[in-house]
């Protein structure tokens, strides 16, 4: 009995020096940041922001799309969307943190409550962007909005080129690195014409919609194309529903395809822009 005892506790003994096999220690990883702030024409159910996202940064990149619809430089700040976009950009353990800011659409006027001043206030709620993301650590890059898709005589209507021309300006004075996206998006929309850019819409054309671009000239578009079918009916009345995306057809807002396609050119863009960002875009 006793060599028994004296036995089991050998092995027990002999079981506590038994070591874990040696491990060789972990790469650390090294991950950088971008965030995208500015407008529908960036944001996930009608820009292109979603499909950048999803499909043109390596996993050595986090995205974070903070951009929402409606915004200009101003009403942006006031409702406190860049508070959340400073948060972002403070965030510790980031190699490197990048900020994309775009806006423009909201900036122009006819806009209550969003519309900005093209000479003075426009300017100056980017340079104050600037500025602000600088002294939160991140390095801001500058975009001219994504074009409009509206047609005149068979040309492209570039409403958007003073606002374009202001921000280069502010591009250029501040030493800012800038995508030139509206420039980039407006002349390859100039050359598909209107009736291959109305694929790029959230829904089809109605049929007037397509008749007209067949022609060389876009007529006025809101609210056509099919219907949106409701939310399915929730069972169960205590269930909050789920949220739904507001789709319709028009010239400014982005589908899949047209999601896709100016997502690429965005990664395609900023790998000039900002060429040591390129080992984490994906074409």
């Amino acid at each position: 009995m006793k060599a028994i005892f004296l036995g089991i506790a050998t092995l027990f003994s002999g079981a506590a020096f038994v070591q874990e096999p040696v491990r060789p220690p972990a790469t650390p990883i090294i991950a950088s940041k971008i965030v995208l702030v500015g407008d529908s024409t960036i944001q996930a159910s009608s820009g292109w922001g979603g499909s950048f996202c999803a499909y043109h940064v390596t996993s050595a990149m986090a995205c974070v799309n903070l951009a929402r619809g409606g915004r200009s430089t101003y009403s942006y700040r006031a409702e406190g969307s860049w508070d959340l976009a400073l948060a972002e950009m403070r965030t510790p353990g980031f190699a490197r943190t990048w900020v994309v800011i775009q806006f423009g659409h909201n900036d122009q006027p006819g806009k209550p409550g969003r519309s900005t001043d093209l000479a003075t206030e426009f300017p100056a709620n980017l340079r104050r962007y600037v500025e602000e993301a600088r002294a939160a650590g991140a390095e801001p890059i500058l975009f001219t909005p994504l074009t409009r898709r509206q047609f005149r005589d068979g040309r492209l209507i570039r409403d958007l080129d003073a606002w374009s021309a202001a921000i280069r300006t502010v591009s250029a004075e501040m030493k800012v690195p800038l995508v030139d996206l509206n420039l980039r998006s407006a002349d390859a929309v100039d050359r598909m014409g209107p009736t291959a850019a109305n694929r790029f819409a959230q829904v089809p054309p109605s049929p007037e919609v397509a008749a007209a671009a067949k022609t060389g000239t876009t007529i006025a578009a809101a609210g056509t194309g099919p219907a949106i079918p409701p939310p399915a009916r929730q069972d169960n009345a205590a269930v909050e529903p789920m949220g739904q995306a507001k789709l319709a057809f028009d010239y400014t807002h982005l589908g899949r395809e047209g999601a896709d396609y100016f997502a690429k050119m965005v990664a395609e863009e900023l790998a000039i822009a900002v060429p040591v960002m390129r080992p984490l875009l994906v074409p």
